[in-house]
């Protein structure tokens, strides 16, 4: 099963490779398969002070929970997803955060859910209709079913 995977999830996954969402992103290989835009590696570096300054990790320490963390996501340029898509996307967003246009767009593109913590988009897509999105919850569950 294909799966977007937004930025603050990665984010998360970072500050606590331990936790459930590190878990998740580290240890489901075998039953997801996860993809992000390629700008998110670049975020993810741009990032890496502040990632040190709310961990208290060193730059070392971060980029191994990154490698970890990003191991089985496969990164794609933004170039593959249809323009009209990018339009719908906006459209779904516009009234949320336009910034999280990409994960409609990739969601929209390769017919699968978005997995985001952000309570603002999940509450703000469910209300626009779009109904492609789980929580980490949700995910764990699905994840746990599915090792029986």
């Amino acid at each position: 099963m294909r799966i977007i995977v937004d930025a603050n999830i990665v984010f998360s996954g970072i500050l606590n490779s331990n936790g459930k969402i590190g878990d998740l992103l580290i240890n489901s290989e075998k039953y997801f398969n996860f993809i992000a835009p390629e700008f998110l590696r670049y975020e993810i570096r741009d990032k890496y002070k502040k990632l040190q300054s709310i961990s208290g990790l060193n730059i070392d320490q971060i980029q191994e929970a990154e490698y970890q963390v990003c191991k089985d996501i496969t990164f794609i340029s933004e170039e593959q997803i249809d323009y009209k898509l990018w339009i719908e996307a906006h459209e779904l967003v516009k009234n949320v955060d336009v910034d999280d246009a990409p994960y409609v767009a990739y969601a929209k593109q390769f017919r699968c859910k978005i997995w985001s913590g952000d309570k603002k988009l999940i509450k703000g897509l469910k209300a626009n209709g779009f109904v492609n999105i789980f929580t980490t919850d949700e995910l764990f569950e699905l994840r746990n079913a599915r090792l029986k």
